[in-house]
């Protein structure tokens, strides 16, 4: 099986670095992006990317634009989003997942809880 690649989205570095080590620790392939823009280029210029972990709170374009723009495209309809923020708030849920995400997890989330989250999601 061909080894899965997981863009992870977050204005953080700190928080970019952690998420890319523990996902990596478990075989994942990573890609990081610094805010929405960025997430989005490295999603077109990656075709393998099987999932995306980003944050809603970034400069330029927001999470829930990205995850927007993201749903708007038909071959990405089905690519398995994960909201990683700080923003823990029901109305920051609702708008996350009616706008596409899969899942909504507020920060510090758990590494193992995460792992089992994508794991979940990539079946």
């Amino acid at each position: 099986m061909a080894q899965k690649h997981i863009l992870v989205v977050d204005d953080s570095k700190t928080v970019r670095n952690l998420v890319a080590f523990i996902i990596k620790k478990e075989g994942f392939k990573i890609s990081t992006a610094e805010d929405g823009l960025d997430g989005l280029e490295k999603l077109y210029s990656n075709p393998d990317i099987s999932l995306i972990v980003c944050d809603v709170n970034m400069p330029r374009m927001d999470g829930f634009t990205f995850i927007k723009t993201v749903r708007e495209q038909e071959m990405y309809r089905d690519l398995p989003i994960i909201v990683l923020s700080t923003e823990g708030q029901e109305k920051d849920i609702h708008k996350a997942l009616g706008l596409g995400a899969n899942l909504y997890m507020v920060k510090p989330a758990q590494p193992e809880k995460l792992v089992r989250n994508i794991k979940m999601l990539l079946g």
